[in-house]
């Protein structure tokens, strides 16, 4: 009865709060995201090469800014405060959008949007293990993660709804889009109360030095080396997309396949990760990686358009056994006052490898055919597979600590 009771612990009021302004924020930056391209192409007149460069700068912002701003909450021993401030800024650059008359004004806009993510993610990914104990750890990212991805499906919905009420006024949705990123932002300053712990607030030497970074310890670095092994291989979703196309999935429809991916993402992260607490995480994420490999199996023989709909229900699941897991197992493996760092080097592992990934499928793609582009990123997650198997003792090590 103590071990069951252990397992249904609450999930403290934080996590759920920062769940709930992530499902807000992705309803906010979908109902822009989702139309943009389109945007860009129709409204402003710019080329796709403008497109790609508007979102590749975007990007990168985002991935370098989440190192700065997680070894800066480590270093402050407070992590609301930038939490709030990148959850604003995000939400406070959408009027940008809306009255954008240039392909420049929304870089500018774009720009501003993905410095606030920058800044959002480490601290608040530090904030749900601040917040946690160990043993509830699997369950609180699994939370934030499907309430995050139902924002992300029911972003679009609102923007293909409203597109069909407004007749097409793009700058009007992107106006609309301010107010749940407006509730967003209240919600995590009077819900969120950050914790008072002396392992976080108590240190404020540099995170950068030598000796913080070493002792996150190796089977951290290992944890971040297979990120970036795994993402080197991992793609854009546009790939898949142009191969559901391939297989005859008329283009009404494939926004659709997104949104099946989504829905068995959302609806499995939660139950993965209750289930990764009790009885380990680290062979769930190994699973997790090794169904991805299987699905980009599929994608790289795939001959019939049913056949492509399951491997899209397939990936969601894929990313309801990993994404949580991953950040549940970096928060179990390092001190406590070096979160905000460790996410962010892990993130920033995770973002360097998106360009190089995409010219590796778009290259293959090119020369070799589509099914030399998925057999490779299933080789990568394989490899990755590999590696995080070479070093389970460490990760056993600790969930046997930590019960």
């Amino acid at each position: 009865m103590r071990l069951q009771n252990k397992f249904v612990q609450k999930i403290p009021q934080t996590v759920w709060v920062l769940g709930f302004v992530s499902l807000l924020t992705d309803i906010s930056s979908e109902m822009i995201n989702s139309l943009l391209p389109l945007f860009l192409v129709s409204v402003l007149g710019a080329n796709i090469l403008t497109v790609g460069i508007i979102e590749g700068i975007a990007e990168a912002t985002a991935s370098i800014l989440k190192i700065f701003s997680g070894v800066l909450s480590d270093y402050l021993g407070h992590r609301k405060g930038l939490a709030v401030f990148g959850y604003g800024l995000s939400t406070f650059v959408k009027p940008l959008f809306a009255v954008a008359t240039s392909p420049t004004g929304v870089l500018i806009a774009r720009f501003g949007d993905r410095i606030g993510k920058g800044i959002r993610v480490a601290p608040r990914d530090a904030l749900v293990a601040d917040s946690t104990n160990p043993e509830v750890r699997g369950a609180a990212y699994g939370l934030r993660q499907s309430l995050d991805t139902i924002g992300a499906f029911l972003g679009p919905l609102a923007a293909f709804a409203l597109m069909a009420a407004s007749q097409n006024n793009f700058r009007l949705i992107f106006w609309l889009a301010l107010i749940p990123g407006f509730f967003a932002v209240a919600l995590l300053a009077v819900g969120v109360s950050e914790p008072k712990t002396s392992e976080i607030q108590g240190n404020r030497s540099n995170p950068l030095q030598w000796e913080a970074l070493r002792s996150l310890g190796k089977g951290y670095w290992v944890l971040v080396a297979v990120a970036l092994l795994f993402n080197l291989g991992n793609s854009s979703n546009a790939f898949l997309l142009l191969r559901a196309e391939q297989t005859g999935i008329s283009a009404s429809l494939i926004p659709l396949t997104l949104m099946m991916m989504n829905i068995t993402y959302s609806f499995s992260a939660y139950p993965i990760g209750i289930l990764s607490d009790r009885v380990g995480k680290f062979g769930l994420l190994v699973g997790g990686f090794l169904l991805y490999a299987l699905v980009y199996l599929g994608f790289a023989f795939v001959q019939t358009s049913w056949q492509v709909w399951g491997l899209f229900a397939l990936y969601g699941l894929h990313l309801g056994m990993s994404k949580g897991l991953l950040l549940a197992l970096v928060a179990n493996s390092i001190p406590a006052n070096l979160r905000g760092t460790a996410f962010g080097f892990l993130n920033l592992a995770v973002g360097l490898a998106l360009l190089p990934a995409s010219l590796l499928a778009g290259g293959l793609w090119q020369t070799l055919g589509a099914e030399a582009t998925f057999i490779t990123g299933s080789l990568f997650a394989i490899a990755a597979v590999l590696l995080l198997v070479i070093n389970r003792r460490k990760y056993l090590q600790i969930q046997v600590r930590l019960t």
